[in-house]
Formats: C-alpha cells, sequence, structure tokens
C-alpha cells in the first residue's frame, strides 16, 4: 500500500513539474524549475532531462542544454540525443549539431524518424552536401525514406543545394505529400532564381488541392517578380485576399516587392498602407524600392516617419545615405551620420564605405577623409571609394598619393587601375599612363578586360594611337567596349582609314555594332564632309533598330549640318519622337552655320513651348545663331534671358558669343564697352572675336590694339597669333609678322596646314596650298591659267591686300591661284558632268561650298571669301571679303548672283537671288526676285545698287525702316 502511494505522488509529482517546465515563460522561471528537478533527484531522469534540453534552446541558451545534457552523459537514450542535436540546430549551431550526430553513431546509438529532420537541416544551412548525402544514406538503411517529415527535410535541403534532380527524385517517391513538401520545392527553385519551374511546382500543387499558405505565397511572389509577370502576380495577390493571407507581415511584404519590381508605385504604397502589421522589412523594402526608382526626396520622408516608430537597421542607413548622395544633400546625410552616432551603430564597413562616398559626392572631401581615416578595418572599397572622391573633384595629385599607400597594404584591385588610368586620361599625361601601366603589370592586371579596355582609352585621349593599337593588339579577347574604344580613338585621332578598316574587322569578328559604335563613327563623316558614307550609316541604323535612340538622333543631325545638308538634318528632327535639350539644341546649330537666324529663333521658342529647358550650351548656340545672321537684338535678349529667366550665370564662351554677335555686325565701340562691363576677364577668345570683327569692318585702329592684347595673354593657340599676324600683314608691317612667326616657333607652337577635299566617286582628293603634287596638276594648273586670263577680261582686279606674305604682286597672284579651295574645285570641274554638285570642305575652319551651276547661265556666285564665275563650264576666283561686292559694282559690273544652290555653312547671308538683263548691258536697270528676307544683307545690296546708279527694287524699299536704322 505504501508502495502504491509513493507511485501516485511520485506520478502527480511528475505532472506537476511537467506542467511547469511547459508553462515557464522566461529563463528566471526555468531556472526556478531546474532547481527543483535537481533538488528532488530527477535531473537524470531522460523525460526531464530532454525536456530541459530542449526548454533552454527556445530561451537561445544552448550553453545551458549542452550542461544538461553533459550531466546525462554517456547515455544510449536516443530521446536525449535527439533533444540535444535539436536545441542545437534550433540556435543555429549547425557544426555541432552534426558533431553530436557523428558521436552518436560511434557510440552505436541508432537513430529514429524524430533524429533525421534536424540532422539534414543542419547540413541543408551548412550547405555540406557531402554530409548531407551521407545523412540521406543513413536514413535509407534504417528503411526511413518514406517518412514524410525526412522527405520534407531532404527536399528542402537537395534544394538549398541547388541539386533538383536529387530534390525531385526524393520528392516524386514521397508516398505522402503535405503543404510542406510542395512549399520546400517551390522555395528552392524561387531562391535560386528557377522562376519559371517554381511556378510550374506552384500550379502543379494547386491542381492537387492544395490550399497556399503564408510560405507558399511568400516564396511564389519572388517568381512573379523575377519574370515580371503581372497577370500572375496579381493572380495570386487575388488570392491572398480571397484565403485571407493578407494580414501575415511576411505575405504584404513580399508583395510590396514584387509590385517595386513591376515598378507599380501605386500599387506597392496601397500595400503599405493597409498593412496593419509592420516591420523592419516592411520599410526597408519601401524605403530601399522608392531609392532603386530614383525618387529619393521621397525615399528621405518615409524614413524620417520610419525612426518615429521604427529603429532602422543599417540596410535602411545604407540605402538613405545614397540617396543623400544622389541628391547631393549634405545637410541631411549629415544628419543621418549624426542619427548613427547617437543610436550606437555599430562600426560596419559597408556602411562606412557608403559614408565616404555620399560625402564625397556633396562634395564634402575632408568629412570624408575622417570616416577613412577613423575607420579600424578598410577594404577595397573603402581606398577605391575615396580615391574616386579626389578624383571626382580634380583633386589628382590626393588622389595618387592614396593610391601609393594602398599600394603597400596590397589592395589594389581591377577597380582601382581603371580609376588610377582615368587620372591621366583627364590629364592627357601620357607619362603617368606609361607608370600606371608598368604597375598594371605587376600587379597582373594587364589581361583583365576593362583594365585593358580603359588604357586602349587612356593612350588614344593622350595623343599615342600607336601605344593605344599595341595595347589593342596584345588583348586576347576583345568585347564590344575594347572595339568601341579603339574605333573612337582611330576617329579622333584623324585616322579615317584604320578606323574604317576596325569597323570592318569588328563585323568580321561577328560582333554587332551598338549605338556607341554608331556615335563613335558618326564624326568621321562630318571631318570628311562624307555625306554618302553618313547616309549608310544612317541605313544601319535603321537595320539595327537604333532609330528611336535619343543620342543617335542628335548625332545624325550634327552629322547632316556638317556635311553640308541641313535638309536631311530637319527631316531627322521632325522624325524623332522624343528630343532632349541636345535635339533643340542640334537644330538649332544646324540653323545658326547656314545662317538660318529666325528659323534658329523660331526652334529656341519651340523648345521652350514644348516644356524643354535650355541650358548653357543652348543659349551658346541660339546666340551663335544670331551673330551669323546679324541679328543683333535678338542675340542680345537672349543674352539677357538666361540670368534673368532660367537663372543661368553667364559663362566666358556666352560673353564670347556676344562680342561676336556686336563684332560681325560692325558695332565695334558697342562690342569694346561690352566688354569693359564683363563681371568675367576677357580671355584670347573675346579679344579675338572682338579682332576678327575689326578685320572684316575695316576698324585698323582697333584691330592694332587688339592685337596687342591678346600677344600679351601669350595664347597656346596658334590660330589668334595667325589671325594678329594677318592682320600685321594688312597693314603692312612685315618686321612684326616676321616676329609673331619667331615667336610661334619658339614657343613650339605649330599651324595646322590648310587643306581642303573634294570627294568624287567614293573617292577623297585633298589639295594644300601651293600643292603641286597631285594627279593632273598640269590640267588643274592650265585651267586655272584659263579662268585667270577670263576673269581678266572682264575686268576682275585681285586684292592682293589678303595675300599675307611679303612677296612681289606677281608671286601675290600666283599664291591666290594656289588657294587649296580653288585647287579642290578646279579638280572637280575636271573630273565631274556639268551640272554635278560639288561640295569643297575645309579643315581650319566649319565651312562647306556645295554648288550647282546649270549650263547656259551666266554670272557670279558668291560665297563669303570666295566669287565664282560661269557661263557654260564653271570659272571662278577668290574674294576675302564680302565689300568687294561694291567694288565690283563700281567697276560697271553688271551684275552678281547670290545661288540658291549655294549652301554655305557658317555665313551671315541666305538665298537671295540678284539677275541683271543682259540684253541691255548698259543699262542700270535690274530687278530681285526675293527668296527670302535677310535684312542685313539686302542692305548691303541695296546700298552698292544705289551707289551704281541702279534701280533699287519697290519691294526692297518697303525695308527702308530696317534698312535706315541699321545703317
Amino acid at each position: 500500500m505504501f508502495t502504491t502511494l509513493n507511485e501516485a505522488t511520485n506520478q502527480r509529482l511528475y505532472c506537476s513539474i511537467s506542467r511547469a517546465l511547459s508553462s515557464a515563460s522566461n529563463s528566471k522561471q526555468l531556472l526556478k524549475v531546474h532547481s527543483l528537478i535537481v533538488t528532488l533527484g530527477f535531473q537524470k531522469s531522460v523525460f526531464f532531462s530532454g525536456k530541459l534540453i530542449s526548454k533552454y534552446a527556445q530561451f537561445k541558451d544552448s550553453n545551458s542544454s549542452l550542461s544538461v545534457f553533459h550531466l546525462v552523459s554517456p547515455t544510449t537514450n536516443v530521446y536525449q540525443w535527439n533533444s540535444i542535436i535539436r536545441a542545437l540546430t534550433h540556435n543555429g549551431l549547425f557544426s555541432k549539431a552534426l558533431g553530436f550526430y557523428t558521436q552518436m553513431r560511434e557510440m552505436d546509438v541508432l537513430p529514429d524518424k524524430y533524429t533525421f529532420p534536424s540532422v539534414v537541416n543542419s547540413c541543408a544551412a551548412l550547405l555540406d552536401v557531402k554530409m548531407g548525402k551521407i545523412v540521406h544514406e543513413n536514413a535509407l538503411e534504417m528503411g526511413l525514406g518514406s517518412d514524410l517529415y525526412i522527405g520534407n527535410a531532404l527536399v528542402d535541403m537537395y534544394a538549398r543545394f541547388g541539386c533538383f534532380g536529387e530534390a525531385l527524385k526524393v520528392f516524386d517517391g514521397m508516398p505522402e505529400r503535405d503543404i510542406v513538401s510542395w512549399n520546400s520545392l517551390i522555395s528552392g527553385y524561387s531562391a535560386n532564381g528557377y522562376w519559371e519551374e517554381a511556378l510550374k511546382v506552384y500550379h502543379m500543387a494547386r491542381m492537387t488541392g492544395i490550399m497556399p499558405d503564408s510560405f507558399t505565397v511568400s516564396s511564389v511572389l519572388p517568381a512573379c517578380g523575377g519574370l515580371v509577370d503581372i497577370k500572375e502576380g496579381e493572380v495570386v495577390h487575388c488570392l491572398v485576399e480571397k484565403v485571407g493571407l493578407h494580414g501575415d507581415v511576411v505575405v504584404s511584404n513580399g508583395l510590396l516587392s514584387m509590385y517595386f519590381k513591376f515598378n507599380m508605385l501605386v500599387d506597392a504604397r496601397r500595400i503599405f498602407d493597409e498593412m496593419v502589421v509592420r516591420d523592419i522589412v516592411s520599410w526597408n523594402t519601401l524605403i530601399c524600392g522608392y531609392s532603386q526608382m530614383e525618387l529619393f526626396k521621397e525615399s528621405i520622408e518615409l524614413f524620417i516617419h520610419m525612426v518615429k516608430n521604427f529603429k532602422p537597421d543599417l540596410l535602411t542607413i545604407s540605402s538613405i545615405l545614397r540617396a543623400c548622395g544622389h541628391l547631393q544633400d549634405l545637410k541631411f546625410g549629415k544628419f543621418v551620420h549624426q542619427y548613427m552616432k547617437k543610436s550606437g551603430y555599430r562600426g560596419d564597413v559597408i556602411a562606412d564605405n557608403i559614408l565616404i562616398d555620399m560625402y564625397s559626392k556633396c562634395g564634402d572631401l575632408l568629412a570624408s577623409r575622417e570616416v577613412f581615416d577613423r575607420m579600424t578595418c578598410r577594404d577595397t572599397v573603402s581606398w577605391n571609394s575615396m580615391i574616386n572622391g579626389y578624383i571626382q573633384y580634380g583633386n589628382y595629385d590626393e588622389a595618387l598619393k592614396l593610391s601609393k599607400i594602398m599600394k603597400i597594404d596590397l589592395k589594389v584591385d581591377s577597380i582601382t587601375c581603371v580609376m588610377l588610368l582615368s587620372i591621366s586620361t583627364q590629364l592627357t599625361d601620357k607619362d603617368l599612363g606609361k607608370q600606371i601601366h608598368c604597375d598594371i603589370v605587376k600587379w597582373g592586371f594587364d589581361t583583365d578586360l576593362i583594365v585593358s579596355n580603359a588604357m586602349v582609352d587612356m593612350y588614344a585621349k593622350c595623343g599615342q594611337i600607336n601605344d593605344s593599337l599595341n595595347v589593342f593588339d596584345n588583348m586576347k579577347t576583345h568585347d564590344r567596349v575594347t572595339w568601341n574604344t579603339i574605333i573612337t580613338a582611330c576617329v579622333q585621332s584623324g585616322d579615317f582609314t584604320l578606323a574604317s578598316r576596325m569597323i570592318n574587322q569588328m563585323r568580321t569578328e561577328g560582333l554587332r555594332p551598338d549605338v556607341a559604335t554608331i556615335l563613335g563613327i558618326l564624326p568621321m563623316c562630318f571631318f570628311l564632309a562624307a555625306k554618302r558614307q553618313g547616309k549608310e550609316i544612317h541605313g544601319c541604323i535603321f537595320r539595327f533598330g537604333f532609330e528611336t535612340d535619343v543620342p543617335i538622333g542628335n548625332a545624325l543631325i550634327e552629322m547632316y549640318s556638317k556635311c553640308g545638308s541641313l535638309k536631311n538634318s530637319l527631316q531627322v528632327f521632325d522624325r524623332m519622337k522624343v528630343r532632349d535639350v541636345v535635339t533643340w539644341t542640334a537644330m538649332i546649330s544646324a540653323y545658326g552655320m547656314y545662317g538660318e537666324g529666325k528659323k534658329a529663333l523660331r526652334a529656341f521658342s519651340d523648345m521652350k513651348a514644348t516644356g524643354v529647358i535650355p541650358d548653357h550650351v543652348a543659349f551658346v548656340s541660339i546666340i551663335y545663331a544670331c551673330s551669323h545672321s546679324g541679328l543683333v537684338e535678338e542675340g542680345l535678349a537672349c543674352f539677357d534671358q538666361m540670368k534673368k529667366d532660367y537663372n543661368l550665370e553667364p559663362r566666358i564662351e556666352h560673353y564670347a558669343c556676344v562680342v561676336d554677335l556686336l563684332s560681325r555686325s560692325g558695332l565695334i565701340s558697342k562690342a569694346e564697352e561690352f566688354i569693359c562691363s564683363m563681371p568675367l576677364k576677357p580671355d584670347v577668345g573675346i579679344w579675338g572675336s572682338l579682332l576678327s570683327g575689326c578685320r572684316l569692318s575695316g576698324n585698323i585702329e582697333v584691330a592694332e590694339h587688339v592685337s596687342e592684347r591678346i600677344l600679351e595673354l601669350k595664347s597656346n593657340d596658334t590660330g589668334y597669333y595667325v589671325l594678329v599676324s594677318n592682320v600685321y600683314a594688312i597693314l603692312g608691317n612685315w618686321d612684326q609678322v616676321r616676329t609673331i612667326r619667331k615667336t610661334i616657333k619658339a614657343r613650339g607652337l605649330k599651324k595646322d596646314p590648310g587643306c581642303s577635299w573634294i570627294e568624287i566617286e567614293r573617292r577623297l582628293y585633298v589639295f594644300g596650298t601651293g600643292d603641286k603634287f597631285f594627279e593632273q596638276y598640269e590640267e588643274v594648273n592650265k585651267l586655272l591659267g584659263t579662268i585667270s586670263g577670263l576673269m581678266a577680261k572682264e575686268g576682275y582686279v585681285a586684292d592682293l591686300r589678303y595675300v599675307l606674305h611679303d612677296v612681289e604682286e606677281d608671286e601675290k597672284r600666283d599664291l591666290l591661284c594656289g588657294h587649296s579651295e580653288r585647287l579642290a574645285i578646279a579638280f572637280g570641274i575636271l573630273n565631274t558632268k556639268p551640272g554635278t554638285p560639288l561640295q569643297v570642305m575645309k579643315n581650319l575652319r566649319v565651312c562647306s561650298l556645295s554648288v550647282e551651276i546649270r549650263p547656259g547661265n551666266y554670272g557670279f556666285v558668291l560665297f563669303g571669301g570666295m566669287k565664282l564665275m560661269f557661263q557654260g563650264l564653271y570659272l571662278f576666283y577668290p574674294i576675302f571679303e564680302r565689300e568687294n561686292v561694291d567694288d565690283d559694282f563700281r567697276a560697271g559690273k553688271t551684275g552678281v548672283l547670290i545661288a540658291t544652290d549655294v549652301i554655305a555653312l557658317g555665313m551671315e547671308f541666305k538665298g537671295v537671288t540678284c539677275v541683271i538683263n543682259y540684253d541691255f548691258p548698259d543699262s542700270a536697270a535690274a530687278y530681285i526676285h526675293r527668296i527670302e528676307d535677310d535684312v542685313p544683307y539686302l542692305r548691303n545690296i541695296a546700298n552698292v545698287m544705289a551707289a551704281s546708279g541702279c534701280e533699287v527694287p519697290s519691294w526692297i524699299m518697303g525695308l527702308k525702316p530696317y534698312l535706315n536704322q541699321t545703317k
């Protein structure tokens, strides 16, 4: 009876302690129960020891779990082994868990079906494929392969390994499956980026009648987002609402992430606003999503709301610091940095790297360096971020100093190499570039494709095209960037033959040109005025489907305008569906080149009307266009608009354009006043514009004064010395001319020799001034002599003032005949049929002559500094100033034809035809047919006609208010 009573008491005691163990809600309560168990002598009880091990693991106290187990060791009871293995797995001590499993097997304790799920999970967490397969074999040996829980764990393990063949084999061999089985396979596919397979398995699960739970949905949603399958995503969302899973924070976070991947910001924000419960993941998903969509201000506003209720983690902080960097919001960036310090965030290398980057982008390099210097642990990103900050703001010396310290720690990577190469590229310092090249070879990065591409680019931009080609030839592989870089290098160096060969070689190797390739080769066309080649490239653009690319359209507008085809430029412009500020600027610039100032102004107004805000370059183009069309008041109005309407501070190039605007119109005194009122110190470009105006207007007194100013500035641009030299040559001051030429030579400056070229039947012919070594020289020279004789009979007397050499008059006449433009045109006349358009290009100024002269006409074609006379065949002679037209009229010339077939880039007039009645050559009567109003030039024509006794037509008389105003 006593024994029976004792057993009943123990049973009640066991039940009471068991309930106390289960109800313990914290470590303190658990310790009390544990003390009671020890006091009562139950500490080695299999049941209580197992319960204590599990309960301590529940409170993340793995040391206490181990203490309890060691107290009962050695043991052969599988329950106690299972308890400690499960406890260690639950606390993330996977290696220890596998260690205990190994000890268990060594002690010949047979595992059961409760052992394997935890062991398999540990193998999966450690990605220990070898051990995982051993454990799988152990389970099969014990006949436990058909167990549902072991099968689920094995499917999950193989899916985490990426061994989907084995995972499917286990899955297909399972006699019984539950929702966990399907979830394991779906999540495995989804986690490894196999989106389509994840959705396929999900649909199979639905067909078998499985009702998805929160784990199913949280695995399927990333697959929908990864495939950007909006329809499927919305169907899953509907299911979430239907089965009532929208209250699960994990599911809502998945929906948030999915809608951001769909770029459906409104839907994502609605999900977030409707969430009953939000966690740190919810806020991070929204903040990072806004930041990734470049909505940086909105991202910062969300962060401000977040910190009121949640403590952000380093992911949130990093995202906000990036946003501050992009916005260059130094003030808020500093606030976030201070918040990090106050909130006790430990030094994290990634966060510190982002801080360095943020301060650099905000222009506070001192703060960047402070963060960098206080870092106890730096990685390569830290060094590169700091070096890049110095490079961004042109502090190349500090960047190089820091890189030398970095080399000591041997933390250089390919990104460092590219950055160092960029320094020599921006400084165009070939010697520095070669030093860096040597270091790159020592570090072993010379075989890196990206580094090699940077070296090709560096040498090319330093003017070392041969070194660039050497690097290119030594590269084992070439990608599209390599080809684009070397092609662009060849074009920029002027070696168009090599560039063409490279393009063909690129295509031979099977690489299709991309947008960058096209943008690289188009400049070759306008350098050569090769409109035919430009049109061929335009055809390729259509074939490759690049016609909708805005930068391509912009480049085509520029190419056609510089190749002498304003019409084609306009056609490209009209076809563009999307136009940015560069597009409008290119079109305005094209109009300006052709003297179409009024059309340029209309385009400028249209640009503003469409909501495109003009930038500094756009204002340069419009003032330039006004300058080359004599639209003084309009040009000045545009200059005033810059600061008044758009808050753009005028730069030195804008002031130069205004000086050119005033000078070209003969308003020399106003130009001088404007220069004196400038807030910026006038540079050589400003004085050069004024000097050109003085030369055009014949204001020699001011020209001498300005020439002295230019010489004082000691420019490295040879063109300004030549301009000054020409002024002194016109004055006949040959001593000063010789002094200037000696100065040019002493300073090591060189003047590019002038040349002209013409394209005939797909071949370019180049001519230099006085060139005698070209095919058909004798025929060309003979034709020039014939033309000179015909011109002399017409009464033309060459203006020798503009022969800028101190030689006898006969030699000056010979020099005029040897101008490169004359040689090119004469050669073109000899080698083309009458009526063929000729286009002549020059290298020293942006201008082009395209003339189509029809047989049977008689008169002159005037092109800036060139005048052509013809009768059946082409006759021509050059003049250098438009004022010579006055001399022609006063000398009794009966007429001048300013042909509409002439396209003159950069000229001040456009399209007015003056036809003389040759039946009455002695008559002063003439009539003028208006093609387009051009008041500045018509004023000149009217004045010349009046001075020559010709009758001025009535429609020109109607322009008298303008004429009188501008006299």
